[in-house]
C-alpha cells in the first residue's frame, strides 16, 4: 500500500478540509455512521431506518452492482473518506486506488487497510480528483464517487479526468444529490427551507452540488463523451435515513436556529431541513452509470478530450 501526497494540486480545497475538520463532522460521521460518509439503502416504503449498518452495506452493494466489474478489475475511489467503501470492494475482489483531500482521512484509511490485511489490494493517497496526473491514460476499469462529486469546484473538469483515466469500455458510477431548479420550486415552500439549502451548499463546501439541478449531471456526462448513461432515482430508498437525521437533529436545530448558529452546525441543519425538502420533492438522490466508448482513447497532453 502506498500513501503519498498529490504534488501541486490543481485547485486548493481548504473549504472541504475545513468542513470535514469540524467537531460536528468528525463526531457525527464516527458516532452515527461508524465513519462512513454516505446514505444507506432501504426498500421502497420502508419507514424506520434501523439497523443502520446493513443499510450502509446495501448502498455499497448497490454501487458494486452498478459498476458490474469482474474480480481483479482496478477502480478509482474518488473521495474515499476513511476507506470504508474501498476496503469493502477490495474484500469483494476489486483492486482499488483511493484518493481523498483530507490527510487525516488517508491516515485513518491507511491504518485500517493495514489492520485488515488489504495492503496488496488498496492504495491510498492525498489527492484532488480535478487533477489525476499520477494515473495513466486509459488505465482503469472503473471510477466511482459516493456523495463526493458535489464537492468539486469544476465538475466538468473532474468528469474529463475520469474519462481520461478510464479504459475504453470502462464504467463510471456516481452516487450524488440533485435538486429542482428555482423555477420548479412551489410558491408555498417556506423561505427558511430555501435559505437552509444555500447555507448547506456554502458551508458544506458543495459548489457543484449547487449546480446539479435534476438532469444536469446526466447531460454533463453526455457532453464529456460518455455513452449508455443511466440515471436511477434512489430518493425513496434513502428516505428512512434522512428521517433518522431529522429526528436526531431536531432539538439541536431549534437551539442553533434560535441563536443564529446554523453555519457552524451545517450537518444538523442539513439533517432537519434536508428531510423537509426531500418530502416536498425539492431534492433527491440518484445513481448515475456511464461508459467510456469502446475504441475511444483520445486525450490531449493536459488530460482533456480533443473536441
Amino acid at each position: 500500500m502506498t500513501t503519498t501526497r498529490e504534488e501541486q494540486p490543481l485547485i486548493p480545497y481548504r473549504s472541504v478540509q475545513n468542513y470535514f475538520a469540524t467537531w460536528e463532522s468528525r463526531a457525527g460521521y464516527k458516532l452515527v455512521l461508524g465513519g462512513t460518509r454516505h446514505h444507506g439503502y432501504y426498500k421502497a416504503a420502508t419507514r424506520m431506518p434501523f439497523p443502520i449498518n446493513p443499510a450502509l452495506r446495501r448502498m455499497e452493494d448497490h454501487l458494486y452492482n452498478t459498476l458490474d466489474l469482474p474480480k481483479g478489475s482496478e477502480v478509482l475511489d474518488a473521495g474515499c473518506g476513511v476507506g470504508h467503501v474501498a476496503m469493502y470492494f477490495a474484500r469483494k475482489g476489486l483492486r482499488v486506488r483511493a484518493i481523498d483531500l483530507v490527510e487525516n482521512h488517508i491516515l485513518w484509511a491507511e491504518r485500517d487497510i493495514k489492520a485488515q490485511g488489504l495492503d496488496s489490494q488498496v492504495s491510498v493517497r492525498v489527492g484532488d480528483y480535478h487533477h489525476l496526473g499520477h494515473i495513466s491514460d486509459t488505465s482503469l476499469d472503473g471510477v466511482f464517487t459516493m456523495e463526493t462529486f458535489v464537492h468539486a469546484n469544476d465538475g466538468r473538469r473532474v468528469l474529463n479526468e475520469f474519462f481520461r483515466v478510464l479504459k475504453p469500455g470502462g464504467t463510471l458510477a456516481l452516487y450524488e444529490y440533485w435538486h429542482v431548479s428555482d423555477q420548479e420550486i412551489p410558491s408555498d415552500v417556506p423561505k427558511h427551507i430555501l435559505e437552509s439549502a444555500k447555507r448547506v451548499n456554502k458551508y458544506g463546501a458543495m459548489p457543484t452540488g449547487e449546480l446539479l439541478t435534476k438532469g444536469v449531471l446526466r447531460n454533463w456526462l453526455k457532453e464529456q463523451g460518455f455513452v449508455d448513461v443511466e440515471e436511477t432515482d434512489l430518493s425513496e430508498n434513502i428516505a428512512p435515513m434522512s428521517f433518522f437525521f431529522y429526528l436526531l437533529g431536531y432539538i439541536p436545530f431549534l437551539i442553533i436556529s434560535f441563536f443564529g448558529l446554523q453555519q457552524y452546525f451545517v450537518n444538523t441543519e442539513a439533517g432537519v431541513q434536508g428531510y423537509r425538502g426531500l418530502k416536498r420533492g425539492l431534492w433527491g438522490y440518484a445513481s448515475y452509470k456511464a461508459k467510456k466508448p469502446l475504441g475511444d482513447t483520445n486525450t490531449s497532453d493536459t488530460g482533456l478530450r480533443r473536441r
